[in-house]
This record gives C-alpha cells, sequence and structure tokens, in this order.
C-alpha cells in the first residue's frame, strides 16, 4: 500500500476527499490529515507517507514552504500540490522545488486518482529499481571484498603510486584520506581445529560486524583464516582506535576459550599512505612471531621484542629450549605463507642468536628444521625424497656454516616444504572445484542454489569452497553462477521465442523483473534490446 498523507485548510474539502475517495480500492493508506502546514509537520515525520497531498494557500505555514520542509527531509516523498490559483508563478514554484503533480481545484475524484495512480506507479517501480539494486549489491559483495584484497595487497606490495591509490580508492568508494594509518593482521581459528563451528562462526560474523560498522576501519580478508585491518583517522586518535581493535579481536576469542588459535598483530602508525608498504612489512615481521611465541596472542613491537628477547644472554648454555621446541616449525609449515617465510627466518635466527657461535648447535638446527619439514609432508602423503631432490643446500650439512648460510639454509627447506604443501593443496583445491563446478551444471537454474548448497554437497566448509573460487578461477562463486545463468539467458534469447519472463524462469530467476534488471547490469543491454541485436559486454 502506497501511504497518503492530506494537508488542507478548509476542513469540508479534507473531508470530502478523506471519505469520498475509495483508498483501498485503489492501492492506497490513507494515513492522516492536518489543517495546515505547522500542524502537518511534525506529524509527517512519525507518518512517513509515500505521497503528500497539500494545498498551496494555507496559514501559519503554507504548501510551497511544507514542500520545501519536507524535501529536505524526506527527497523520496512524493508531493501533489492542489491550488484554486491558476497562477504560473506559483506553478513554476512547485516545479522548482521538485513537487510531482500540480492540479487546479476543483478537482475531481477520477482526476485526483489518476494523478495518484501515475505516482504510485512511480514509486513502484522506484521501489522496485532499489530491492533489485540492493539483492544486486548483496549478491556482488563478496566479489567487492575480492577486489578490495586485490586492491589492498597491490598497497602494501608498494606496487602503485600515491596518486594510483588515491585513483583506485574512488573508483571503488573507499576512503583513503586521513592523517594517520595503521596495520594489523589477525587470524580466525581454523575449522576442526577443535572449536565449535557455531562459535567460530558466531565470533567470525561478530567481528565483521564491528569492523564494518566504524568507518575508521577497512577489513580485508587476507587469506582463508586471516584477516588486514587498515586503520585510518586522526592521529591524535589513532593509539585509542588500534587499541580498540586489538580489544575487541581479543574479546571475541576470549569468550570463545580460543587459547591456542587467534593471533593479531599491530604495526606502528605512519602518516603517509606511500609508507604502508614499510608498515606492511613491519606487521609482517610481527606477524610471523606467531609461530615463535604461540601463547603470546597480542603481538607488538613492544610486546614481541621484550618477550623474544632479541639478544641479552651469551652462550648455548643460556638458551631457552622453547626457542627451538618443534612446534615452533611444524606451526609455520602448517599455517604460514611463503611471503611471510623472510621475515619468520629472520626472527628464528634472530631468537636464537646467543647460540650461532656453536658450530654443533647450527648443524642440530638445519637438522631440526630439515626432519620437521620431511615429517610433516610425510603427514600430507609426500614422500621424502621430493623434498630432497628439490634442495641445493644439502651439502651445508656437516660443515661450519655462517648465519648467513644457515638463514639460507632454513629458508630454503621450508619454502621447498610449503611448496610441496601449496602444490597438493591446489591439487586437492582443484579436484574440489571440479566436485562444485559439476554440481552447480546441474543445477544452476534451480532459484535456490548457494553456496552453501554446493559445500554442503561436496562436504567442505563455504568459507573454503568461496576462497577456492577466488583463489583459483579469479571469481567468486555468484560470478560464476551468474555467468553460467547468463551464457544460457543469450542463446534462448538467440534461438527461441521465449517471452523474457519465460526465459528468466528456465535460467533459475523467478522474478523477470530482476532478471532483465541483472542482465542489462552484467551484459550492457536489456534482453529485448539483446534479442533484437545488441551485442553483450
Amino acid at each position: 500500500m502506497v501511504k497518503i498523507f492530506l494537508v488542507e485548510d478548509e476542513s469540508t474539502i479534507r473531508e470530502m476527499l478523506r471519505d469520498s475517495v475509495p483508498w483501498k480500492q485503489h492501492g492506497f493508506d490513507f494515513v492522516g490529515e492536518a489543517g495546515d502546514g505547522e500542524m502537518a509537520l511534525p506529524m509527517l515525520r512519525q507518518q512517513k507517507p509515500d505521497v503528500l497531498i497539500t494545498d498551496i494557500r494555507m496559514p501559519f505555514m503554507d504548501g510551497l514552504e511544507l514542500s520545501k520542509q519536507v524535501l529536505r527531509e524526506f527527497p523520496k516523498m512524493k508531493i501533489v500540490i492542489l491550488s484554486g490559483y491558476d497562477d504560473f508563478e506559483y506553478a513554476r514554484q512547485a516545479i522548482g522545488i521538485g513537487v510531482e503533480r500540480y492540479l487546479l481545484k476543483p478537482i475531481t475524484k477520477s482526476a485526483l486518482l489518476d494523478a495518484l495512480g501515475e505516482i504510485k506507479e512511480k514509486i513502484e517501480a522506484e521501489q522496485a529499481q532499489q530491492t533489485y539494486l540492493e539483492r544486486f549489491r548483496q549478491e556482488t559483495q563478496e566479489y567487492e571484498q575480492y577486489t578490495r584484497r586485490r586492491f589492498l595487497e597491490q598497497v602494501m606490495e608498494g606496487r602503485l603510486t600515491v596518486h594510483q591509490i588515491y585513483n583506485r580508492a574512488e573508483e571503488m568508494g573507499i576512503d583513503l584520506v586521513a592523517e594517520s594509518y595503521a596495520i594489523a593482521l589477525f587470524s580466525l581459528p581454523q575449522e576442526g581445529d577443535g572449536q565449535a563451528p557455531s562459535r567460530a562462526s558466531e565470533a567470525r560474523e561478530a567481528i565483521m560486524e564491528f569492523f564494518l560498522k566504524y568507518p575508521e576501519y577497512l577489513i580485508s580478508r587476507w587469506n582463508l583464516n586471516t584477516y588486514m585491518v587498515l586503520v585510518k583517522g586522526p592521529a591524535h586518535r589513532m593509539e585509542q582506535d588500534c587499541q580498540r581493535c586489538v580489544d575487541f579481536v581479543r574479546r571475541q576469542f576470549e569468550a570463545m576459550g580460543a587459547e591456542q588459535d587467534w593471533h593479531i598483530a599491530m604495526g606502528a602508525p605512519t602518516a603517509r599512505l606511500s609508507t604502508l608498504a614499510d608498515s606492511y612489512r613491519e606487521v609482517s615481521r610481527l606477524w610471523a612471531y606467531r609461530h615463535i611465541l604461540p601463547h603470546r596472542h597480542i603481538l607488538t613491537a613492544r610486546t614481541v621484542d621484550f618477550l623474544a628477547g632479541t639478544g641479552g644472554n651469551s652462550g648455548l648454555d643460556q638458551l631457552d629450549p622453547e626457542k627451538v621446541a618443534p612446534g615452533i616449525l611444524r606451526s609455520v609449515l602448517h599455517s604460514g605463507e611463503i611471503a611471510e617465510l623472510p621475515s619468520f627466518v629472520e626472527q628464528y635466527v634472530l631468537n636464537v642468536e646467543e647460540a650461532l657461535d656453536s658450530n654443533a648447535f647450527c648443524q642440530f638446527l638445519m637438522l631440526s628444521v630439515r626432519f620437521s619439514a620431511a615429517s610433516f609432508l610425510q603427514k600430507l602423503d609426500i614422500p621424502q625424497g621430493e623434498l630432497l631432490d628439490r634442495l641445493s643446500c644439502s651439502s651445508m650439512i656437516g660443515r661450519t656454516v655462517s648465519q648467513s648460510e644457515l638463514r639460507d639454509y632454513i629458508y630454503e627447506v621450508l619454502r621447498q616444504a610449503m611448496e610441496l604443501r601449496d602444490n597438493a593443496s591446489t591439487k586437492q583445491g582443484r579436484s574440489l572445484l571440479k566436485k562444485a563446478a559439476a554440481y552447480i551444471d546441474q543445477h544452476y537454474t534451480e532459484e535456490k542454489l548457494s553456496l552453501n548448497q554446493v559445500a554442503q554437497d561436496i562436504n567442505i566448509s563455504a568459507n573454503y569452497l568461496s576462497a577456492i573460487f577466488s583463489q583459483e578461477l579469479g571469481k567468486t562463486f555468484t560470478e560464476y553462477v551468474t555467468g553460467k545463468r547468463m551464457e544460457l539467458a543469450r542463446e534462448l534469447l538467440r534461438t527461441t521465442d521465449k517471452r523474457s519472463g519465460e526465459v528468466a524462469f528456465a535460467v533459475g530467476y523467478r522474478d523477470p523483473h530482476y532478471f532483465s534488471f541483472l542482465f542489462k547490469k552484467t551484459q550492457g543491454c536489456t534482453p529485448k534490446e539483446y534479442r533484437a541485436g545488441g551485442k553483450a559486454q
């Protein structure tokens, strides 16, 4: 129902319009009336009607002044002005402020209903368009997150100039103008790591909702279980905003009892976009300590450097055995990224610097890395021989090595092991993607097809399936399904005489208007234009 509100100072006319027009029969809901603009305004704020019908000449506040005030507060409200004066100047002013119709008294019931019927159609079309835009926005939200991640990756890698950063950000609707910036990386518990799926999901949703709520935070998924937050805002408030970010993540995971599986690294603020790449390298260094200091969930320059104890003691006898615990290597092999290996190796070696004068210790460290890598790969059904065949540094075992050579050796072994791990994961991912694609091929014309439905069929999490689509295909699940539907729609429009609504139904859309909206949005022309010989994008 389209809501109608009437403002008319002549009570006889007001009551006649109110009581004689069959409002509901024509799809309208009469929600209120007032004798002048001053009385009407607070009632309009409360009722928020779709259409305001108002006389132009009234005491206290006339119709033109009321219309100006209403359109400032409610720009989508449609206004119909009734006037007993055939005066061009009134009409000109009414049109100038955005009034929808200007009708002369005496107004007949049929004339009023005709005008309101046209306005009703316009309102319903605007509402449908808004509904379609909102639905499209929701369906493309995953893609927007993917493109945002790619953009931020380029910023953090230093591949864009400041000018390019601002231009790209403006194109994507991202506000990056600020006095100060800081970067945080945080991890979420991996599915299957002992956390109840519902509790992990609740924490994930709460965290996303928190960061999306505040404009000073720009959050992006970094990989399967890691997120990056760019904190931006006034310099005097940066410390407070960074602490609020850390505190919220901490509270969420402490509440769910995630004692071992979450970390957050927070870097120091910087005043320039051009130095974000340097800031990201520093945060990556801190992030590497989640493997070295697994019980330290909050990683900052102050807490990491203090706890890591970079120097201070001397000699092998003073070395803390926890600094070479096997769990450190298992952690980086299991969940680390190749891109963070240089930071990890640098900090891992620096962490045991006091013992590096002992060649026996260096040999122990190299063997420990090699056997940890081999053991890890064995659990993935990858033979040790595949690792050894890749290594060019095996000859370093048994001879005196420098710190630089030790770093190179550790980096080489871990990198090769992680490449084998990623190859196996990619192979598995492609196998799962193949199964997902086969399921989609059979069901993409079903309106209710969803990411969760496909993930359930192939027995993986929806979160993981979403990541596979982004990483392997460079597109989101929604993009993939929409692409297949549009491909079939084009074929049906070319080769059959089905009406647009029938084509919509055949490709998985029960709402033909939304199908037409989506076709034009993705193909660059309407279904009718395409059938008439137009070219899709």
